[in-house]
């Protein structure tokens, strides 16, 4: 609406506010002085030209009745008659002399209204010439000066009187103004502070609708931005103790598969040897026994037998304890190993096998390819022994070159709920291990019955 004091008043709200006021106060003010201003030019030159009519036509009248008798008379008669106001009346005999001129007015005397004032409200010069008997003449001219300032002297009074109840007005106008702002500056120092990191700060109850409404923003803005950040504290410490709980994870993980080595090389060498050493020794006892030492014999015989079984349970043990394929073979092929091994042991389930080849040369060691194994391990040993399934498939597969994905698929009942699942199915562990590399894992029911265990990590390029 003002553009120019829009550009150029101060920020303050309660100073362009006021200004606003005063220039919409003003403005009225000026229009109605504008109104009393062109009230005052029409009824002086209402009253100017009734006058100058009504004495125009008397002096008409009467003039040739009174000249009958002489200038003389017509002059005796006007100094009598003396002042008409609003009028100028002069006498003028056949030579052009003047011989009478009306008094000067007596009303307001020694008073004037400033030109300008006079210039805007006076009218029209009005002038009537009577001619009289004997080529006199009389000439009334309209005198405005005193009703001009009759209309100066109302208009004076009404500015006086408009200007103190404007003066009151603008002052409580401007006292409610800043009262009702007042409370933005409450509302400034509090962003100043939430600015400042005072996240605590909240504004009481403000007066008025609009402030109440401001006040209950910037508090939920706190109330917003505490939560926010309790969340953002929380969110880092848990991702802090996630970090370092899988770090710990993952030495843990290398501790065991270090443990497992050492343990599966114990087996293989010492204890293999030792078991190897006694069904020598019972076959070579069994044969130095007399054909009539029968129960002699019979117990040479009983302890070959369990050495046997004891051997080739070692012998199951180890792979369980660490894939010796896997370094010098691949994923693919150590896979395909652990299939082989499970088939006679489970001849009741079809195990079916989908291993895409190693794109990376065999011997590459990673965490992330024995995670793989371990995953697709456990999963086929859940299967086998706890699911039920008549059909199990072992799924291998390489997006990319720095990516594996394994995944086991059975037909038997489906995994317990997680509440429900018992230590033995070990999937938190898995779980852990597989998101500790950066990976991702998944344990999930199929729609079509049974279960579905995939994991997905990325070898380090």
């Amino acid at each position: 609406m003002f553009p120019f004091f829009s550009r150029h008043w101060p920020d303050s709200l309660s100073f362009r506010l006021n200004g606003i006021i005063a220039i919409a106060v003003g403005t009225l003010a000026l229009s109605l002085a504008w109104q009393q201003l062109e009230a005052t030019r029409a009824s002086v030159r209402e009253e100017i030209t009734a006058a100058n009519r009504v004495a125009t036509q008397l002096l008409e009248r009467t003039g040739w009745i009174v000249v009958s008798a002489g200038p003389q008379a017509m002059l005796a008669f006007l100094e009598q008659l003396g002042r008409v106001r609003a009028n100028d009346i002069q006498l003028i005999d056949a030579q052009g002399q003047v011989l009478y001129r009306s008094p000067q007015p007596t009303y307001k005397q020694g008073r004037q209204v400033p030109d300008w004032f006079h210039h805007l409200v006076a009218p029209a010069p009005q002038r009537q010439v009577i001619r009289l008997p004997g080529d006199a003449q009389l000439s009334i001219e309209a005198d405005p000066s005193r009703a001009i300032l009759d209309g100066w002297d109302d208009l004076t009074q009404l500015a006086l009187q408009t200007a103190l109840a404007l003066v009151a007005l603008l002052g409580v106008v401007f006292a409610a103004v800043n009262r009702l702002v007042r409370p933005l500056a409450q509302v400034e120092q509090a962003l100043a502070r939430l600015e400042q990191g005072d996240y605590a700060t909240r504004l009481p109850v403000l007066s008025g609708r609009e402030a109440r409404l401001i006040g209950a923003a910037v508090n939920r803005l706190g109330e917003a931005i505490e939560a926010t950040l309790a969340a953002r504290v929380q969110a880092i410490e848990a991702e802090r103790s996630l970090a370092r709980s899988r770090d710990w994870a993952q030495e843990v993980e290398a501790r065991l598969e270090t443990e497992r080595k050492e343990i599966a090389a114990m087996l293989h060498d010492e204890l293999g040897q030792s078991v190897t050493g006694i069904r020598s020794l019972a076959r070579s006892l069994a044969l130095r026994l007399p054909a009539s030492d029968g129960p002699g014999r019979q117990a040479a015989a009983l302890i070959d037998q369990e050495a046997s079984r004891l051997y080739e349970a070692m012998h199951g043990l180890i792979p369980r304890l660490t894939p010796l394929s896997l370094g010098p073979l691949g994923l693919a092929e150590a896979l395909g190993d652990l299939a082989t091994t499970l088939r006679p042991k489970h001849p009741g389930v079809q195990l079916h096998t989908e291993l895409a080849p190693d794109p990376i040369p065999p011997g590459v060691h990673s965490p992330a390819l024995l995670a793989a194994y371990r995953v697709a391990q456990e999963a086929l040993t859940n299967a086998f022994k706890h699911s039920g399934a008549r059909h199990v498939v072992l799924h291998l597969s390489w997006p990319t070159t720095t990516h594996v994905c394994v995944a086991v698929e059975d037909d038997g009942r489906g995994l317990p709920d997680a509440d429900q699942r018992p230590a033995r199915f070990g999937l938190l562990g898995l779980r852990e291990r597989v998101l500790a590399l950066g990976g991702e894992f998944r344990a999930e029911r199929r729609p079509q019955g049974g279960s579905r265990i995939e994991a997905r990590l990325t070898l380090p390029s």
